[in-house]
């Protein structure tokens, strides 16, 4: 399974005060559950860095991980998408870059 983790210099932000809450995950597929379980479709992925949930971005229809966000008041996600490694704090409303 791939793992993700938070850059050193990630954890070391000043865009947020909550990379505390930040683990290394891992996820068996590249895939939003939800979105996969209700027929539809998604733009890109992001992952919980609490949990490892996988979830659809906020430019897709149903936003599964600002869903969980709201659900669990896990902090922060990173992309699991090829290119740019960044992290987002929704609680600080920053890129952690």
């Amino acid at each position: 399974m791939p793992k993700v983790d938070l850059t050193a210099k990630q954890r070391a932000s000043r865009n947020c005060t909550h990379t505390d809450a930040a683990f290394e995950v891992s996820y068996a597929k590249r895939v939003c559950e939800e979105c996969a379980a209700n027929g539809d479709t998604w733009v890109q992925l992001r992952i919980c860095m609490t949990c490892g949930h996988v979830g659809c971005c906020d430019s897709s229809r149903n936003r599964h991980a600002r869903a969980h966000h709201v659900a669990t008041g896990h902090p922060l996600i990173k992309t699991i998408e090829a290119g740019p490694d960044w992290a987002w704090c929704y609680i600080d409303d920053a890129y952690l870059d």
